[in-house]
């Protein structure tokens, strides 16, 4: 029996954000939207729907009076990284009856 996968990282934008996240300690909306060759627009919707789950984290600021949003995982955004990973790895190694 196959356990389900995180719907809402099961979209490609929103993990590879998450993808991106889990390794750095921060990163700028304009790093984000670099790697990820998404619109601005898809890329902050995206972000909303992570962050209202808890899974990352959004500060924004200024700098040299331009906007500055920066991005973070939570603890809570690791543990379902971790477990998203962790289920697909049960789904590919699974073995034939």
């Amino acid at each position: 029996m196959f356990k389900e996968l995180d719907p809402l990282l099961h979209s490609q934008l929103r993990l590879s954000i998450m993808s991106l996240l889990i390794s750095l300690e921060s990163a700028e909306f304009s790093y984000l939207l670099e790697q990820t060759r998404a619109s601005k627009g898809n890329l902050s919707i995206q972000l909303n729907k992570l962050k209202e789950a808890g899974y990352i984290s959004i500060r924004k600021s200024f700098r040299n009076n331009y906007p500055l949003t920066t991005c973070k995982i939570t603890p809570k955004g690791v543990k379902a990284f971790e477990n998203y990973v962790e289920t697909l790895s049960e789904y590919i190694n699974k073995k034939k009856p």
